[in-house]
């Protein structure tokens, strides 16, 4: 053997043990997962895992998911933000606006990712679309409110011609859902429209909404979707039925469900994106300049209904595919 095939023979004597520990030790990365119900979706937990895996994330591997989920209103989900941040995680996913508030007030240094939250400038927790700022990023299922109130409000008064009277039922534990109510009597004023502001934080409340909705008149019904009203859709769309309430919501799951219409993003799509900047965030990306995704609306055919259902198409403001 020469000198030179020696050498290289060493050479990869050397590095092979060398290759098989930086592989024993790549840092498998914790995500943390911070839900504001008490589950998640089956559908939708899957086209998140999926989309990592897409980006060739094995579970076990390169990432673990910590899933942590709040049944118990607020306070526990602040205190489960709080558990994130102690044990480390490298980055949370936060569902709605309650969840991203609250993993906001646990932390002003970790890469905070949001899945879909609705207007988020208006809620507080970015800067603006294009450049967030701080430690949040990620995605939002609703960026404009006037935009999709009033298209919600024209959607349904083409099924409802005469529509003078419509019912909004609403969540106060997501307080920019106030504004979304005050845009929507705006421009139900325009139409010669009535809103009927209906609130509720529980399914209990569900058919004492009905009933007031009833005893008020209202022609139709425009639902704005959160952790309960998403979880209790039959329910909601059921009560529709029973008092004759032509009823929108933002997710295509509502009208699956059995309500009338759905005009939103599809959450699922929402989802697989969301790996996109677990990716970006994993790969040295600072969440202050990563632009906020954003979904505008076009039309989708459903098989499950029998009338359309709407899905938006995702669109980034800078951001790279």
């Amino acid at each position: 053997m020469d000198r030179r095939a020696f050498i290289g023979l060493m050479g990869g004597i050397v590095a092979a043990p060398l290759a098989v520990e930086a592989q024993q030790t790549a840092k498998v990365w914790r995500i943390g997962y911070l839900a504001s119900g008490p589950s998640l979706d089956p559908r939708l937990q899957k086209a998140l895992e999926d989309g990592l895996r897409e980006l060739g994330y094995v579970p076990g591997r390169q990432y673990s998911i910590e899933y942590r989920f709040s049944p118990g209103g607020l306070e526990t989900l602040r205190q489960l933000a709080a558990e994130l941040v102690q044990l480390p995680v490298d980055l949370i996913i936060a569902d709605t606006n309650p969840a991203v508030a609250a993993a906001r007030q646990a932390t002003g240094a970790v890469p905070i990712i949001m899945a879909v939250p609705v207007n988020p400038v208006g809620a507080g927790f970015i800067q603006n679309l294009a450049r967030p700022g701080g430690n949040v990023t990620g995605l939002t299922a609703d960026p404009a409110p006037e935009t999709i109130m009033g298209k919600q409000l024209a959607l349904l008064k083409e099924f409802v011609p005469k529509l003078t009277r419509v019912a909004a039922l609403w969540n106060p534990a997501v307080p920019v859902y106030r504004d979304y109510v005050d845009i929507l009597t705006t421009n139900a004023r325009q139409l010669s429209v009535t809103v009927q502001s209906l609130e509720v934080q529980s399914a209990t409340a569900f058919e004492r909404a009905f009933d007031t909705a009833r005893q008020q008149r209202s022609e139709g019904m425009i639902v704005l979707i959160d952790t309960v009203t998403f979880i209790h859709r039959k329910e909601i769309a059921d009560l529709a039925k029973k008092h004759r309430l032509p009823s929108v919501a933002y997710v295509r799951e509502f009208a699956e469900a059995g309500g009338l219409i759905a005009y939103g993003a599809d959450l699922a799509d929402l989802f697989r994106r969301t790996a996109y900047y677990v990716d970006r965030i994993i790969k040295g990306a600072k969440p202050a300049d990563r632009p906020i995704e954003h979904y505008e609306c076009g039309e989708y055919a459903s098989d499950h209904g029998f009338l359309p259902l709407f899905r938006c198409l995702g669109v980034g403001l800078g951001a790279s595919p």
